[in-house]
């Protein structure tokens, strides 16, 4: 392990030059080592200010000062101009349901990992709920992680997989909508407001911590105010994926046709269609694209090393989203692996809050993360994780079915989740619960998503 204690003088600012000494050391350093920076500010001795504050008071200021500093320091003033961070390694490169090779494509992994958005903490946005906070730094780390993943299924939407992102280059408008869905204000669709207000209903004060379970179930009741997008987002609840379920929620005009059928004929369906059972043009899309969050606990307080193989070939798929999870309070949005390492988005840095301009457009060189990503060996992966994927037409989710039933017929590990043609005569059924945007029940409802992401149905050999 590199020592990563600085001198009291980097953090005090008294001596410039050993504080540009050291940084210049720590740009040969492993890039998860850094974080422990944070760790190791020394003590601080503070003078009472000059306006008679005490020096209590005034020592506060400069411990935010201090540790926002520190924190600002990891992402944003150490700039890495080569992949020193990437391991010299043959073992194949996965991000996403792409593969790549470490050592003649490293220009290439660095482009795809940053054409990712990467969401973090903010500060000084306006007040959520009007009163509230104005920084989830602390606390909002997996709502980031939450936008994070659903960001990467708007980009696989509008963009497509295979677009990448260059600094300073005109960027497309179905980009800049994107972006402006994610900004930190009320009335963008997955803002940190909308996020931190809809969980409320999940029984999740602002402020409060959540799971992967609860920002799957508030993506998924934000997602249908999303005209524009007009995803579907599923949330596969006990381990269990029901395709009849998904294609009736993706093809809407199968079951009224059904119900047509049923009191017209078939002869009588096209009519049928056109009047008392007319749907829109959007309702009767072949397919709307499916996001597919599944929330799963592989083990009790450490995954269950039989679940390994299994995780890391789902960011083989080409339909992968990543997987949102991490330590216990500390949330990381995962993308791929390289050997028996995650690599991950890491959202613990605080930045300044982002105002569009008049016309619209986003400065969004915060939302790219422009240094080598973070990782982390699969065995520290906390065991409660959200997994997800996007299947843009029937075909893709056809193909992800098949593809995973491949996999649960691998004898290298053991299946995640179940998948299943109808739904078991044990679960409750999606229509039963009568989710619809106005929560109107949602005091009956809240308890039956339980509120404690720890309590999943425990997979087991």
């Amino acid at each position: 392990m590199c020592n990563v204690n600085a001198p009291s003088s980097v953090f005090n600012g008294t001596d410039a030059s050993a504080t540009a000494d050291w940084l210049g050391q720590k740009l040969t350093t492993p890039f998860h080592v850094l974080l422990d920076v944070v760790k190791h500010v020394p003590p601080l001795s503070l003078p009472i200010g000059p306006t008679g504050q005490s020096a209590e008071n005034n020592k506060q200021d400069r411990v935010k000062t201090v540790g926002m500093d520190a924190a600002t320091l990891t992402y944003d003033t150490l700039r890495f101009g080569e992949f020193e961070d990437f391991p010299e390694t043959s073992d194949p490169v996965w991000i996403l349901g792409k593969e790549y090779n470490a050592l003649t494509e490293k220009d290439e992994i660095l482009s795809d990992v940053t054409s990712r958005l990467w969401f973090t903490y903010r500060k000084n946005f306006p007040p959520i709920g009007g009163t509230g906070p104005t920084s989830d730094t602390g606390w909002g780390c997996m709502l980031r992680c939450g936008q994070m993943i659903l960001g990467e299924a708007l980009m696989c939407r509008h963009l497509g997989r295979d677009w990448r992102w260059a600094r300073g280059q005109k960027q497309r408008e179905e980009y800049i909508s994107i972006l402006n869905a994610f900004i930190d204000k009320k009335d963008s669709y997955y803002s940190i407001h909308q996020i931190a207000q809809m969980g409320v209903g999940e029984g999740k004060p602002i402020g409060q911590w959540y799971g992967p379970n609860t920002v799957a179930q508030v993506l998924k009741k934000l997602a249908v105010f999303d005209t524009w997008s007009r995803l579907v987002v599923h949330v596969a609840m006990d381990n269990t994926v029901v395709i009849e379920e998904i294609k009736l929620l993706c093809m809407p005009w199968l079951d009224a046709a059904g119900a047509c059928g049923e009191s017209e004929g078939v002869g009588e369906l096209n009519g049928c269609l056109e009047g008392a059972c007319a749907m829109s043009e959007e309702e009767t899309a072949l397919w709307k694209p499916l996001v597919l969050l599944i929330p799963l606990r592989l083990g009790l307080s450490d995954i269950n090393e039989a679940y390994i193989e299994t995780l890391k070939q789902c960011f083989m798929l080409p339909q992968s989203l990543g997987v949102i999870g991490g330590k216990p309070n500390s949330a990381h949005y995962f993308i791929g692996y390289v050997g028996e390492e995650l690599i991950y988005l890491d959202p613990h840095t605080t930045q300044p809050a982002v105002e569009p301009y008049e016309d619209s457009q986003v400065p969004d060189e915060t939302y790219h993360c422009q240094h080598p990503p973070c990782r982390m060996h699969i065995c520290e992966l906390d065991p409660s994780i959200a997994a997800g994927f996007f299947c843009r037409t029937e075909d893709e989710f056809d193909d992800w079915c098949m593809r995973i039933r491949r996999l649960s017929c691998n004898r290298g590990g053991l299946p995640m989740f179940e998948l299943v043609d109808s739904q078991p005569s044990h679960m409750v059924s999606v229509d039963a619960l009568n989710l619809t945007p106005d929560f109107s029940d949602s005091d009956r409802l809240e308890r039956f998503f339980d509120s404690e992401d720890e309590e999943f149905e425990i997979l087991s050999l």
